[in-house]
């Protein structure tokens, strides 16, 4: 009954502590998932790295802790791609997190633009949808000009502003390399199912670990790295944000959903990853061991399939959350009782150790009392009462009776704490083994998932075949189409010419006859008109001649 009521006060203590650092957030938190790739990182990184290739390397590289996405909520951290798009002396430079076949969000976008006397201008641009509006991270610029520094007037709304910049910025490496006379571009070649051989996704981490780790490089951050609060290239909207921009439909429904928001559900972590950046950074300078196991402890658990790559701790289980099934919850449950058996067995032996000093001190004594009687004086000896030296004879006994207890029950705990030992051996062992089946079952069902996308991707190139056959086959049916209405327009253009050419020729030969009997009309009048003249001319002769015959006869003789 003790027992459960100090559980249950335990219990309560820790759900007080865990919803009281819940609410205390720092101020880096924005409650989006952005929180999960620190863009402070992702800058520094651009400027140690040598190439392009050799950065998209580092965002995804496990041991540097940069990239914690997993926005497709598999459990697992998405792989981040980076791309290149030029736009004239401006490179903007796309970390593109790859979610499906053809599901893509962009997370940030890096603009870079060259200006005159080798100054440059850099600036990281968080994603709305995954840091909110104008969320941008630039090198900290000089506020006036120094030696080494540039600076050129803008003047804007009656006002003129000194932007100064790094002159050393354009000597970062990767800005000589995409700069340089033999730079062609760079364009990420993998894409979903198709990863390089270095890439293995991993569990992502609880958001207060991942915060733990980094925590420690902020001051180094915001030394040379500073919040602003717009785009300084200014056809930033024009050429990315409208024109290459990439937003992924389920990343937008599981933020509406509030699915991102279980990431924040172990504010206890933090010390943990505080501790692991410890670790790495005595690894890195060469003076401490690995930090495996601290980074374990605070990665996130949905399924068994998901914990590929971890090294599981006794009680680990129990510091993860369970989300898939009774199964999880029965390991949990194991793992919980796993450490009530190993903190039993350290504290029977921390107790048996304790005690069996004691008792072996205590026994010194004793035997170191038995021996001193003797050597005493014999008049001291002589003088005790048969009283005293009975009591003196019981309470050796019962001294040695209580040295013999504990010894029974020093080797009765040291029995427990071996049986708790072996115990704790074999659930051990059989986390081991559920773990070494879970990576199987995870790299069998890895391996299903990437046939399963290569056979996809076979699907879609066979679908793309087949519609470009289709729409050759279209588009040869459409140039026969046009052939035919133009061999139909050129025959209706002739027949149309062949019935204006009679039509023309009817009317010339209506014309002709028309004028054919004008002509014999004219003609027949003309003769008319000859035949009458003749008449006149005939009836004036013969009445001139009767004129003459009735002079000479004097006799009137009408002549018809």
């Amino acid at each position: 009954m003790k027992k459960s009521v100090i559980t249950s006060v335990l219990a309560v203590l820790i759900a007080s502590a865990t919803t009281v650092g819940a609410q205390n957030h720092p101020e880096e938190y924005l409650g989006l998932p952005g929180d999960n790739l620190n863009l402070y990182a992702v800058m520094d990184l651009f400027r140690n790295s040598e190439t392009l290739e050799a950065f998209e390397r580092g965002i995804n590289d496990p041991e540097l802790k940069i990239n914690n996405l997993d926005l497709n909520g598999d459990n697992m951290v998405d792989y981040i791609s980076v791309s290149d798009y030029k736009d004239g002396k401006v490179h903007s430079i796309v970390l593109r997190a790859l979610l499906g076949v053809k599901d893509y969000q962009d997370v940030a976008v890096i603009t870079v633009e060259k200006l005159r006397k080798n100054k440059v201008m850099i600036q990281i641009i968080g994603d709305e949808a995954l840091y909110g509006r104008n969320y941008i991270i630039e090198p900290v610029y000089a506020d006036r000009p120094n030696p080494g520094f540039y600076s050129d007037p803008i003047y804007a709304d009656n006002e003129t502003v000194i932007n100064n910049y790094y002159y050393d910025i354009y000597d970062w490496p990767v800005v000589v390399y995409i700069y340089s006379p033999h730079y062609m571009g760079w364009h990420s070649s993998w894409y979903w199912g198709y990863y390089p051989s270095y890439w293995n996704s991993w569990t992502p981490y609880y958001w207060d670990y991942y915060y733990g780790y980094h925590s420690y490089w902020y001051p180094d951050y915001y030394a040379n790295y500073r919040h602003w609060d717009y785009p300084r290239y200014n056809r930033y909207n024009d050429f990315y944000y409208h024109g290459i921009r990439e937003q992924s439909p389920q990343v937008q429904r599981r933020i509406a959903e509030g699915n991102y928001s279980d990431t924040y559900s172990r504010p206890d972590q933090r010390s943990e990853g505080e501790s692991s950046y410890t670790r790495t950074h005595v690894t890195r300078t060469g003076e401490g061991q690995s930090s495996s196991d601290g980074t374990v402890r605070g990665r996130r658990e949905a399924a068994p399939q998901s914990t590929r790559g971890q090294t599981t701790g006794a009680g680990s289980s129990n510091e993860r959350r369970t989300s898939a099934g009774t199964s999880t919850e029965r390991r949990t449950s194991a793992g919980t009782s796993t450490e009530r058996r190993t903190s039993a067995g350290n504290s029977a032996e921390r107790n048996t150790s304790t005690s069996g000093t004691a008792a072996g001190r205590r026994s010194s004594e004793g035997k170191t009392t038995v021996k001193k009687s003797p050597e005493t004086a014999g008049a001291a000896v002589e003088s005790r009462t048969p009283a005293a030296e009975t009591k003196a004879v019981e309470m050796r006994t019962v001294q040695s009776r209580a040295a013999e207890s504990r010894a029974t029950e020093a080797r009765a705990a040291e029995s427990r704490a071996a049986e708790a030992r072996e115990a704790q051996s074999r659930a051990a062992e059989v986390r081991r083994s559920e773990e070494a089946q879970s990576r199987a079952a995870e790299s069998r069902a890895n391996e299903a998932r990437a046939a399963e996308g290569r056979a996809s991707e076979a699907r879609s190139n066979e679908a793309r075949a087949a519609e470009s056959r289709a729409a050759e086959a279209r588009e040869a049916q459409s140039r026969a189409a046009e052939v035919r209405r133009s061999e139909e327009a050129q025959s209706r253009a002739a027949e149309s010419r062949a019935n204006e050419a009679r039509a023309a020729e009817g009317r010339a030969s209506e014309a002709r006859s028309n004028e054919a009997r004008a002509a014999e009309s004219r003609a027949a009048e003309a003769r008319a008109e000859q035949n009458r003249a003749a008449e006149s001319r005939a009836a004036e002769a013969r009445a001139e001649q009767n004129k003459a015959t009735t002079t000479e006869t004097g006799t009137v003789k009408i002549i018809k």
